[in-house]
């Protein structure tokens, strides 16, 4: 979904290895699936968050990749700029990275319910 030139993809293999890679340093983005082996992603984003709030650590964005709507709370609550909510649609993924890459921050609105309006009780 994310292959190209200008993009530099490196995987860790165990959520625990996040926080170190990042303190490696040139990490602008963190994508985190929230069911990652041994530490799900809320653990690791908040994990990055408690880091950076002493400066033991440069601050990194953080995109959620969630398995359902409710998790959607859990990704806001952690501290990540961003969330995409599965399945997960190759566009609604490059365009979160985008945004965060710029910044910015990125809500899936695919999490959102359906919109219905009750018929007007004063219709004639």
């Amino acid at each position: 979904m994310l292959e190209g030139p200008d993009l530099f993809i490196e995987e860790v293999s165990n959520g625990r290895d996040v926080l170190a890679r990042v303190k490696r340093g040139e990490v602008d983005l963190v994508i985190l699936d929230m069911q990652i082996g041994s530490m799900g992603g809320m653990a690791i984003c908040m994990d990055l968050r408690h880091e950076e709030s002493y400066g033991a650590s440069e601050p990194v964005a953080v995109l959620m990749l969630l398995d359902r709507r409710p998790d959607v709370f859990l990704a806001r609550r952690s501290g990540a700029e961003g969330f995409v909510v599965k399945p997960l649609d190759p566009q609604r993924v490059r365009s979160a990275v985008r945004a965060l890459l710029r910044g910015e921050g990125y809500e899936d609105e695919t999490f959102l319910p359906a919109t219905v309006r009750a018929a007007n009780a004063n219709h004639e």
